[in-house]
């Protein structure tokens, strides 16, 4: 089985360089895969997965976390605050406690009062915007370098390192423009170049994540919770009690990402999430409900937000058009060797559209970059909706003694 799906990732991998290698040959576009670009992503992308973690954790164990962007927009005032005053550690510390405190909310009313999940997460959401708007007006106004809608200054950066052995004779070999193998280069140096200390974190719990959920008993017996919450019940399972903790842990991890927000903008300020907790929710969805597809998911969102910033000459997002029709034409010919004809047609036409689109325009509006991976998240759920599962009774609600 983990040979089976150590081939699967390889396999993955391997058609994902090739893609973008055929993209940036055609397009003699270096910024596709080079170092800067894959660094700036995993930076972008850290976030969103944060918040995708989030919500697999609550949601593995049945409770529907629609509050991830409320609980990140108080991870982000809490690193803001607490860094401003004792530093940037008190700051993510700080975004954690605050990220807790949010979920600790949800599980309150999701799990004990049995609210109705999507409403005590969307009531968690309009909570953490109304009261962060209010705190940062009696706290910052007058504060030095701040003002209503943003804190002073965070002390201090979060450590990076570049492992220059490594970086240098690769991002030498990327601008070779070598097919793939170039590529191939640009990406590896890129997860070595002024790499974070909460990328890496990012990264661990992740794996972290993956260890617990699935190769222990206590991982077990979350997701039976998720699964089956009576039969966990009277098997000894205190269903309660793991509901609890995976929803509080899931608001840290969700003020983690928060906090991540506010330290890498230096500050914190209003609107600093822009949705990437829903954004989270999608990568969630896109991955399965599993680690790895979510982790999948939030690099593509980080990757194609960092072409868009970066585009300077007005070609990465053209860039992307083409990477898209390249996408488009490869799932139109799997589906056509599963004999889904009418699928594989609305693909390859879509595909075609693209690709003229491309070979017409000189240059494409950033905006067409954002829509871009929503896009996607729509295609993935339109055409592998019979292989995405949820937890059974993910959402439903629970009482001890109750039989459904």
């Amino acid at each position: 089985m983990t040979y089976l799906k150590s081939s699967r990732f390889l396999g993955a991998a391997f058609t994902a360089i090739t893609m973008l290698s055929i993209t940036r040959t055609i397009t003699g576009n270096g910024d596709l895969t080079s170092t800067v670009t894959i660094a700036q992503a995993l930076v972008f992308a850290s976030p969103i997965a944060l918040a995708g973690l989030a919500g697999i954790w609550a949601e593995r164990a049945g409770v529907i976390n629609i509050g991830l962007e409320g609980m990140m927009i108080l991870g982000t005032f809490g690193a803001g605050w607490a860094g401003w005053q004792w530093g940037v550690w008190a700051g993510v510390l700080a975004g954690v406690v605050f990220g807790a405190i949010g979920g600790l909310l949800l599980a309150v009313a999701a799990v004990t009062f049995g609210v109705d999940q999507i409403i005590a997460g969307t009531a968690i959401n309009l909570l953490a915007l109304g009261l962060t708007k209010f705190l940062a007006i009696v706290l910052f106004t007058d504060a030095p370098g701040g003002g209503q809608a943003q804190s002073p200054p965070i002390k201090g950066d979060i450590p990076t390192f570049t492992i220059n052995s490594i970086v240098e004779p690769l991002t030498a070999l990327h601008e070779k423009g070598i097919f793939f193998i170039s590529d191939l280069a640009g990406l590896f140096a890129g997860l070595f170049y002024h790499l974070s200390l909460l990328t890496i974190l990012t990264f661990l719990l992740f794996v972290i994540t993956s260890y617990l959920l699935w190769k222990t008993a206590f991982g077990l017996r979350l997701r039976s919770a998720g699964e089956n919450p009576w039969a966990a019940d009277s098997l000894g399972v205190k269903v309660v009690q793991f509901k609890y903790a995976a929803v509080v842990f899931s608001g840290m991890l969700a003020g983690l990402g928060g906090a991540y927000l506010s330290i890498a903008s230096t500050i914190y300020r209003n609107g600093n999430t822009a949705g990437r907790g829903f954004i989270g929710l999608a990568t969630m969805i896109f991955g399965n409900w599993r680690p790895g597809g979510t982790a999948a998911g939030s690099l593509m969102f980080g990757y194609i937000d960092t072409l868009r910033l970066i585009d300077t000459g007005n070609q990465n997002v053209k860039g992307l058009i083409l990477l898209g029709a390249i996408i488009l034409f490869a799932i139109g010919g799997v589906m056509l060797r599963k004999a889904k004809r009418n699928s594989a047609i609305g693909f390859l036409l879509l595909g075609a559209v693209m690709i003229g689109a491309y070979f017409s325009a000189t240059s494409f509006p950033p905006e067409v970059a954002q829509v871009a991976p929503y896009i996607t998240t729509l295609l993935v759920l339109a055409t592998a909706s019979q292989n995405l599962r949820p937890p059974a009774a993910d959402g439903v609600p629970y009482r001890k003694g109750d039989h459904h």
